[in-house]
C-alpha cells in the first residue's frame, strides 16, 4: 500500500537518478550536521483533461492533500496550483503546473497532442505513473520544435513525470539562516545558481525568498539518438512568518515565474 512517505521516496529516488547534483548537495549539508527537510516538490504537465493539475494530484489527493490555491503565470502560458497535507503540516507541498497548449501554434499542439495519445486515459490514476518518467515516443527533432517555443513544453516532453525539482527548506537548517549564506556556500562547492532577475526571488517583506541551482545537463534518450539537455534542479526556500507567528506556507508567482528558468536550455551551457 502507498503511503505519502513511500510515494516522495519514490520520487526522491527518480529524481536524484536525474540529478546527482542534488544527492551531493544533500550529503554537504548532513556533512555539516544538517537534517534537510523538504519544503516542496514540482511537477509539470500539460492542460489535457487526463493528464492536467486534476488528473496528476489525484494520488496526493488519495493520501489526504487538498488544493490550497491557485497560479496563473500569463507570460510562460502557464497555470499551476499547489497541495498540502489536511493533517500532518510536515509532509510536503506539492506544486503542479500545466501548459495552456491551446495558447501556442497548431504545430507544437500536434506534438503534444501525438505524445498525449499514447498515455492510456486512466494512466494518471496509478499510484506509480508521477514517478514513471517519459510515457511517449519523443524524436529529437519534435523536441527542438517545441523547445523554439517554450523551454516548459520541450523539458516536460522530454521527461514525462517526475518531481522537476525537490526544496531544501532554510527554516529547518541550524547551520544557516539566511539564503545569502546558503547561496555562497553552493557556490564555493562549485555549484552554478539561477540568477534570472536575482540569486534570491522575493523577499522577508512578501514572506518567501527562494534560490535554485541550474539544472545539469543530462543525457537523454530520445527515438533514435542521445543528446544532453538541462535535467531537473534544487531549489532553496526560507519562509517567513505570518502575524500570527505560523510560517507562510503559499508561494509567490513572480518567485515562481524565475524559478521556471532553472531549467532553460540557454542558461545551462
Amino acid at each position: 500500500m502507498q503511503t505519502v512517505e513511500s510515494l516522495f521516496d519514490n520520487l526522491w529516488t527518480q529524481y536524484v537518478a536525474i540529478n546527482p547534483q542534488a544527492h551531493s548537495i544533500h550529503q554537504l549539508l548532513q556533512q555539516r550536521g544538517e537534517h534537510v527537510i523538504n519544503d516542496h516538490i514540482a511537477l509539470r504537465t500539460f492542460n489535457h483533461p487526463h493528464l492536467n493539475i486534476d488528473a496528476i494530484a489525484q494520488v496526493f489527493v488519495d493520501l489526504g492533500y487538498q488544493k490550497i490555491d491557485n497560479y496563473v503565470f500569463e507570460e510562460k502560458k502557464l497555470d499551476a496550483a499547489h497541495y498540502q497535507h489536511l493533517e500532518n503540516p510536515h509532509f510536503p507541498k506539492v506544486f503542479i503546473s500545466e501548459l495552456k497548449t491551446e495558447l501556442f501554434s497548431q504545430e507544437l499542439q500536434d506534438i503534444i497532442n501525438d505524445c498525449v495519445s499514447q498515455v492510456p486515459n486512466d494512466a494518471a490514476a496509478e499510484g506509480d505513473f508521477i514517478f514513471s518518467g517519459r510515457p511517449w515516443s519523443l524524436a529529437f527533432p519534435d523536441y527542438i520544435r517545441l523547445l523554439q517555443e517554450s523551454e516548459y513544453a520541450a523539458w516536460t516532453a522530454a521527461y514525462g513525470y517526475c518531481a522537476n525539482h525537490f526544496t531544501v527548506s532554510l527554516n529547518h537548517l541550524t547551520t544557516f539562516f539566511q539564503l545569502e549564506d546558503l547561496n555562497q556556500f553552493l557556490k564555493d562547492a562549485g555549484f552554478k545558481l539561477n540568477d534570472s532577475g536575482s540569486e534570491i526571488k522575493g523577499t522577508p517583506e512578501s514572506l518567501l525568498e527562494q534560490s535554485s541551482t541550474m539544472a545539469p545537463l543530462v543525457k537523454v534518450r530520445f527515438d533514435d539518438s542521445e543528446h544532453i539537455i538541462p535535467g531537473c534542479f534544487y531549489e532553496f526556500a526560507k519562509r517567513y512568518p505570518l502575524n500570527d507567528g505560523r510560517l507562510f506556507q503559499g508561494f509567490i508567482a513572480a518567485n515562481a515565474d524565475k524559478i521556471f528558468e532553472s531549467t532553460n536550455a540557454k542558461s545551462t551551457r
